[in-house]
């Protein structure tokens, strides 16, 4: 939470150079997560070409908030400024009130140069996700929280996180009778999951792509994925899931950062969805995570009401709302960038339709603007 101690002293904003390392404290990168990180700006600048703008404020040498959004221009989805491009929440960390709402007001007068129809902060509270003691107490949900002048809270996205255990064994008790029966039955399939690196890179590629089309969605190029592997190094793994005949059923791109692994992407084959092989890689990823003495999943992002949140829901996670932030240009709307837009049904349903090679060539250019 912020902390307004250090009142009397002048608080400084400063933008950081393009090609100036960002060095910020642990202390601000952990709320922020890896999506405030180089490695993770520097990836999509990249990829997609997007400038990537980023503040902090200090007050006497200390950094006391960070900021980095993405400029996304896309001739479909629109022109605007989000933080945690292609993630579901961070690039934005603070310590004060007074950093926070100088980091804001920066960003509205870089909107307005920008001529951007909106900005969107994302960003979840870092006690809430590290202390589940605290989730409670400090946040009962950040959609309550007072939302700064000038900014408009749209409360449809949760996180949903899981504490983990030493000995995952300690985990299944919390389960209902039938979600460990599901997991029983899992076991019992034959599945194979493995681990790994830029080793996994085609399969887990190959696996996501087929499973986002059968949902009607667009996906990455396989370079995005290499490429994030390649600048995230150790701390992105990942998890390709397998029929005892060796055939694809799933796979899962998950990333560490401080004590606490997130699930980036995971998708099971609808054929394998009624063998529980969901049920299979989530359990492994958990029990691999329990031993490496991470003490939080972080399941992911889903839309309130959706499927995904009630299957991510099974593992009786903390539900912690996410703060989207957003500010407006004049005449201009709410966005609405997700699948419960009724705007997007036709478009969906034709998509699932669509053969594979289309999907996969048009796929980079449509998500590209899904930032």
């Amino acid at each position: 939470m912020p902390d307004d101690s250090a009142q009397g002293t002048e608080t400084r904003l400063r933008r950081l150079a393009p090609d100036e390392p960002s060095n910020w404290p642990e202390a601000l990168t952990q709320p922020a997560t890896f999506t405030t990180l180089d490695a993770w700006s520097q990836t999509v600048q990249r990829i997609y070409k997007y400038p990537i703008y980023r503040f902090e404020t200090e007050i006497e040498g200390s950094v006391t908030g960070i900021l980095a959004l993405t400029h996304v221009r896309h001739p479909i989805f629109g022109n605007y400024l989000t933080t945690s491009p292609f993630g579901s929440y961070g690039g934005f960390a603070f310590c004060s009130t007074e950093s926070r709402d100088l980091l804001l007001a920066e960003t509205r007068l870089l909107a307005a140069e920008l001529g951007v129809e909106y900005v969107n902060i994302r960003w979840a509270d870092a006690a809430a996700v590290l202390e589940p003691a605290l989730s409670a107490v400090l946040e009962p949900t950040l959609s309550q929280l007072p939302v700064p002048p000038g900014w408009l809270q749209h409360p449809i996205y949760a996180t949903y996180l899981l504490d983990l255990d030493a000995n995952p064994e300690n985990l299944l008790p919390n389960f209902s009778s039938d979600h460990r029966n599901h997991i029983r039955k899992s076991m019992k399939k034959g599945f194979i999951v493995k681990f790994g690196h830029l080793d996994l890179l085609d399969d887990a590629y190959e696996a996501l792509s087929r499973s986002m089309h059968e949902l009607g969605s667009p996906y990455h190029a396989k370079e995005y994925l290499r490429a994030l592997a390649a600048s995230l190094g150790d701390t992105l793994e990942f998890a390709v899931l397998y029929t005892p005949d060796g055939k694809l059923a799933g796979a899962g791109v998950f990333i560490t950062h401080s004590r606490v692994v997130t699930n980036l992407h995971a998708n099971i084959l609808r054929k394998f969805r009624t063998d529980y092989a969901g049920e299979f890689l989530y359990w492994k990823v958990i029990e691999r995570y329990c031993q490496k003495n991470y003490t939080v999943f972080d399941i992911g992002r889903s839309l309130l009401g959706s499927g995904n949140e009630t299957f991510k829901m099974k593992w009786k996670p903390r539900k912690e709302m996410l703060a989207y932030w957003y500010a407006i240009k004049p005449g201009a709307e709410l966005p609405a960038l997700n699948q419960k837009n009724p705007k997007f049904a036709l478009a969906i349903s034709v998509w699932k339709r669509l053969p594979a090679w289309l999907v996969r060539w048009l796929g980079p250019f449509l998500i590209r603007g899904l930032a």
